[in-house]
């Protein structure tokens, strides 16, 4: 399964990308005002610390106004993927990119349903939003896995990207799943490399070293 860091933050992006584990990187609205920095300015320089897809969202909600931004943002790099979110004008957008060859996120997504439209309209990545619906008290998995059935069932290309990740759990479920990618909030990421168990046999060996009263440098 394919990682993305979900953030605007361009130091965590910059310090997740030297661990090899980053597959590209997801941005929203909502992520570009907690970085308090222009747009396409974050855009360009996130485009700069990955080769893989960049997720850059537009705000129009008619289709002619979707790809006059999009077309704007491609401008940055080669590597911009465009949002767009899961209504008819989304879809009549997705379309229009896919068919000149450009990589298109379909966002929002909360039904099976939707990501068939989505994947008719060849989205390169389908994003279900798992924690939301979680937090609707509806399993964010069942939607992963209906995708993947109905993806499998008609060789549809479009990539499952599971969104709105809260727990190192949902990145497992989410893998288990079979979910292609999972866009992973930082703290979620660095903690996949967290156990007790890990810190204690850590500690042991390191103090056993030091009765050694050798030095490897």
């Amino acid at each position: 399964m394919k990682f993305f860091v979900d953030t605007a933050d361009t130091n965590e992006i910059r310090e997740l990308a030297a661990t090899g584990l980053i597959d590209g990187v997801t941005t929203n609205p909502s992520l570009i005002v907690k970085s308090g920095r222009d747009f396409k300015e974050v855009i360009k320089e996130i485009c700069e610390l990955t080769d893989g897809p960049v997720s850059a969202e537009v705000t129009a909600l008619e289709t002619g106004a979707m790809l006059a931004e999009a077309q704007e943002l491609l401008k940055i790099a080669k590597n911009v993927c465009i949002k767009l979110p899961l209504t008819i004008d989304g879809l009549k957008a997705c379309k229009a990119l896919t068919d000149e060859g450009h990589m298109v996120n379909v966002t929002l997504c909360f039904s099976a349903n939707q990501a068939l439209l989505a994947a008719k309209a060849g989205a390169t990545f389908i994003s279900p939003f798992i924690g939301r619906l979680d937090d609707m008290n509806i399993d964010g998995m069942e939607l992963i896995e209906d995708i993947r059935i109905i993806y499998d069932n008609y060789d549809f290309e479009t990539e499952i990207l599971a969104a709105s990740i809260r727990t190192a759990n949902h990145v497992k479920q989410s893998a288990m799943a079979g979910a292609d990618v999972a866009t992973i909030p930082p703290a979620v990421i660095k903690g996949l490399a967290k156990h007790p168990l890990t810190d204690k046999g850590l500690e042991a060996f390191l103090a056993d070293w030091a009765k050694t009263g050798q030095s490897i440098l």
